[in-house]
């Protein structure tokens, strides 16, 4: 049975690892069908005394619920990021209820980066950029050409113009940025 309930899309979330500095960034938009719904949502959480930064995409109330489990996860693991995101990745694919969350999380520590997934994914994304959310290739695409061409960009520089070329882009991205590092 089809929902009439317009589907919820919003976001843009990258991360990029590069001359061992951090830096994680999104855009503010929710959308609600075709009607921007919210400008300035903040996607963006950092956790554990401010030594991971975690972002997500999709839906925001299940997002939230991730981020909890994940944080548990990291109380459970003595704060180890790998092993909390698989842990996490394995109940979300087989729990029922986690199972139905629609969501993404980008999760970042000063020396790794990982995606993680409803599927059982978590990923260690090659050229230490993930991405995520609607404007997600453009904003990866985006961050490959100026690690390829700009490596004298600090991490942060290159999250924010990464943001700002999907912005330009994507309809359901905007130039509300919220961006975060790890000192």
């Amino acid at each position: 049975m089809q929902s009439n309930t317009p589907e919820i899309k919003s976001t843009t979330v990258i991360a990029i690892i590069h001359n061992n500095k951090v830096a994680i960034g999104a855009d503010g938009q929710a959308t609600m069908g075709q009607t921007v719904a919210k400008r300035t949502v903040k996607k963006i959480r950092k956790l554990k005394d401010n030594k991971i930064i975690a972002g997500f995409a999709g839906s925001t109330a299940d997002a939230f619920t991730l981020l909890e489990h994940f944080e548990e996860k990291l109380s459970s693991h003595a704060s180890n990021m790998k092993r909390s995101a698989i842990e996490l990745a394995k109940d979300w694919r087989t729990d029922r209820y986690l199972r139905r969350l629609e969501a993404m999380l980008i999760v970042a520590n000063k020396e790794e980066l990982l995606l993680i997934s409803g599927t059982g994914d978590v990923i260690e994304p090659d050229n230490q950029i993930a991405a995520i959310g609607s404007g997600s290739m453009y904003a990866q695409s985006a961050a490959l050409a100026l690690k390829k061409h700009a490596p004298h960009l600090s991490a942060e520089e290159m999250v924010k113009e990464s943001l700002t070329i999907a912005a330009d882009t994507c309809i359901y991205t905007n130039h509300n940025l919220v961006i975060e590092k790890l000192a």
